[in-house]
């Protein structure tokens, strides 16, 4: 495993993330594995050197991060492993059930607490972004629980441009906890963020954890999109639709799997190696539900990409003109 700076902070993250996405309870997606299935996943990630963790309150509904919490007591010292989690989405239908006020934010880090029973959370970020946020009360609520030992730092996920810049001015100008992360929808077949967020996060040494490396299964190869390799996710996500429907998405898809074919690896390492190659990238984050597939991703952190080559990945896509905010 290879570890660096989140960003500019002095948070040391493996290069690979385990998605937590993808443990809790198959009653909520059915492509979640229950604590047995998970447990194995997790082990297997602990022997490869992952160090970082990335789950969320909401992902079935609280369950993800109680198993969690159980796997980290099960199997590593607590300051040996980076929790990572989320906030914002309803856990609850009531108008107070969800979001970033800061009656919102303080209940809900101390709920995700109890259930990871954990001290402190290690990285605490927002979720799908709520347009009516008041950007002070955020960022001031976020910098109480630094202060208070409750997490140690902040980052979001899905966030317009504009908004989270305005909100790292903030913080930096006031003297608050600055914000060190952002998760980003990232892969081959979508790389909106080029033309904004990820300049601005370069520049600013804002740490980036990539998810949907492999574009929810897109770039996984022709098997898993239409053949016998299909899985559960890929036959009930509706988000790979939404994201991923044009017919010239396939067809960048299958032009992926051929060059992974030329340079003798899978469409999965050639997607997970490019994603990795990019200079603003410092972890990606992955929604294993076999422990086989993280030997997989380990194996193409060996992987490097001439410019050439990377040029030639890049060269068929094309910028969208509608946007498409995929969930974290």
């Amino acid at each position: 495993m290879e570890y660096v700076n989140l960003g500019a902070s002095s948070l040391k993250v493996s290069r690979l993330c385990i998605g937590a996405l993808c443990m809790g309870d198959p009653a909520w997606r059915p492509y979640v594995l229950p604590e047995d299935g998970s447990r194995a996943v997790f082990k297997r990630a602990l022997d490869h050197g992952f160090n970082l963790i990335d789950t969320s309150n909401y992902y079935s509904m609280g369950r993800s991060e109680e198993i969690v919490g159980r796997l980290v007591k099960e199997f590593v010292r607590r300051d040996d492993i980076i929790i990572a989690t989320k906030f914002g989405n309803p856990m609850r239908r009531t108008p107070t059930g969800g979001g970033y006020s800061r009656k919102n934010i303080l209940a809900a880090v101390d709920a995700s607490l109890k259930r990871l029973q954990t001290d402190y959370i290690d990285l605490y970020q927002t979720h799908i972004w709520q347009h009516d946020t008041d950007l002070d009360e955020m960022v001031d609520a976020l910098d109480l629980l630094v202060r208070a030992g409750k997490i140690l730092y902040s980052g979001i996920t899905v966030m317009p441009v504009w908004s989270f810049v305005s909100c790292v001015v903030k913080a930096k100008c006031t003297g608050r906890a600055p914000f060190v992360s952002v998760s980003n929808h990232y892969n081959l077949l979508w790389r909106e963020d080029e033309r904004e967020l990820l300049p601005f996060c370069r520049h600013e040494g804002i740490g980036v954890l990539a998810h949907s490396a492999f574009a929810r299964g897109m770039l996984c190869g022709r098997q898993r999109r239409a053949g016998s390799a299909k899985t559960i996710r890929s036959d009930t996500d509706e988000y790979a639709a939404f994201c991923y429907g044009q017919p010239e998405d396939y067809a960048y898809a299958d032009f992926v799997e051929d060059f992974a074919r030329e340079r003798g690896v899978s469409a999965t390492q050639l997607a997970l190696a490019w994603v990795l190659s990019k200079p603003p990238v410092h972890s990606a984050i992955l929604g294993a539900t076999r422990p086989e597939q993280l030997d997989e991703a380990v194996a193409a952190l060996s992987i490097k990409l001439s410019p050439e080559e990377i040029q030639r990945l890049e060269k068929p896509y094309r910028y969208r003109q509608a946007e498409c905010i995929a969930p974290g």
